[in-house]
């Protein structure tokens, strides 16, 4: 049975009451398939579940799309039912932020201001400050993200280790449509030609994966995935395509690699990553 909270003193209560080793997943509710997986992850590692929903309003910019962010919580809930999670906390506004706007705020940095960063103005500020604050409220011992939004996991496994938060930081591999579209809420937002536009970032990332797996250079690699998203159905603008290391850090890249890429289709913003490993330079 899944227990649905609000209000910090029913978290701490149910919290109290789990068993075992806890994980959570930490969610902006419009739940898919891909967090069902994030979701199965958790259930299979830990002894009981904690998913939080919560459309953090910190990670918004003046232009997106806070207020139109779909909430389904009806059939969230039916979703982590379905999963065996055993406790939702679903807060308010009011109840994350009970002061209002936090003066205090998690700085993520050098790489918070790179990549969605860079278009995104503040916007890790945002996503580190709800997650730190929710790390502290449900007290996880194992907390799993998505590999989807790469950078975020990324920062959020550097956040933990360099603030000595005690939990350990799962990566969960990107869910995929048949066809390689990456699962998002925010795909509901696309007409059926924008979502064949969409699918050009995928073709991008594979095209680079395949150059990587021929064993061509990074230069090349990159290449092959420009020229794939050019050849693609037109109606991607592309944001970024970038390759660099797994951890995102400056520098040469040889072996394990990320290709990353970002690209607006319609009004609607995407993003996407893949692994590669590049072969040895000579």
């Amino acid at each position: 049975m899944t227990e649905l909270v609000h209000t910090r003193a029913e978290l701490a209560a149910a919290r109290k009451a789990l068993d075992g080793t806890v994980g959570v997943v930490m969610t902006m509710g419009a739940l898919h398939r891909g967090h069902e997986v994030l979701l199965r992850a958790a259930r299979e590692r830990a002894d009981s579940v904690l998913v939080t929903i919560f459309v953090n309003p910190l990670q918004f910019g003046p232009n997106e799309d806070f207020d139109r962010y779909p909430r389904t919580i009806d059939a969230d809930l039916e979703i982590c039912r379905r999963a065996g999670v055993d406790v939702v906390f679903a807060p308010a506004v009011a109840d994350m932020y009970p002061d209002g706007q936090p003066r205090v705020r998690v700085h993520p940095g050098q790489l918070g201001e790179e990549l969605e960063g860079q278009s995104r103005p503040g916007f890790f500020h945002g996503v580190l400050t709800v997650v730190l604050k929710l790390l502290q409220l449900t007290g996880p011992d194992v907390a799993f993200f998505g590999e989807k939004d790469y950078q975020q996991l990324t920062l959020v496994r550097r956040m933990t280790r360099d603030l000595d938060v005690p939990v350990e930081i799962v990566g969960v591999p990107t869910v995929r449509e048949p066809d390689g579209l990456a699962l998002s809420s925010r795909n509901r937002y696309l007409s059926p030609g924008e979502r064949g536009a969409a699918l050009s970032l995928s073709a991008a990332l594979r095209a680079g994966a395949e150059a990587a797996d021929a064993g061509a250079p990074a230069d090349a690699v990159l290449a092959a995935a420009h020229a794939a998203l050019g050849s693609g159905t037109p109606g991607a603008r592309l944001d970024y395509l970038v390759l660099t290391d797994p951890d995102l850090e400056p520098g040469p890249v040889a072996g394990p690699a990320r290709l990353l890429i970002a690209a607006r289709v319609g009004t609607t913003r995407l993003i996407d990553n893949a692994p590669i490993r590049l072969a040895p330079r000579s």
